[in-house]
Parts: structure tokens; C-alpha cells; sequence
């Protein structure tokens, strides 16, 4: 089974919230998914991000692969340099 780290969209038409989750690669974007380890809310200055950060290292560890969104996301929190750096 592969393993997706990726948005998935909740909140208001025109008023995108996303939650940050774990999930099957061939389930649909807002479909099934394994569990939620943050969420992103692009409305607000400046963008809050909020990432259990033990969470994503264990199933980064595990070989999830984020999507490139959510790759610059944890980058912006600091999670992917220190993933990648060891």
C-alpha cells in the first residue's frame, strides 16, 4: 500500500481550510484516510500550520511520501530539513 502525506480540503466554499493526513494514494483527495497529524489555514496573515511533528517523522520514517504541497509545508515548520539532514 502506498502511502501519501497530503491536504485534504474542509471548510466553506471559497474559504479553504486543510487538513494534513495520512492516506492511501489511490483514495480520493477528500475521501478515506488513516489519520490526521495537522492542519493548514491559508486565510488567515500568516498562514497557520499546525503539524504533530512525532507523528509525521514516525510515518516519514515508515516511507509516506509527501506530495510536494505538503513537502514545502514542512519545510516551513523546519520538519523536512530535519527528516532529510538525518
Amino acid at each position: 500500500m502506498a502511502v501519501k502525506i497530503r491536504l485534504r480540503r474542509i471548510g466553506a466554499k471559497r474559504k479553504p481550510i486543510y487538513r494534513i493526513v495520512i492516506a492511501d494514494a489511490r483514495a480520493p483527495r477528500d475521501g478515506r484516510f488513516i489519520e490526521t497529524v495537522g492542519h493548514y489555514n491559508p486565510l488567515v496573515n500568516p498562514a497557520e500550520i499546525t503539524v504533530n511533528v512525532e507523528r509525521v517523522r514516525e510515518w516519514l520514517r515508515w516511507g509516506a511520501q509527501p506530495t510536494g504541497t505538503v513537502k514545502s509545508l514542512l519545510a516551513r515548520v523546519g520538519v523536512w530539513q530535519t527528516f532529510t539532514a538525518g
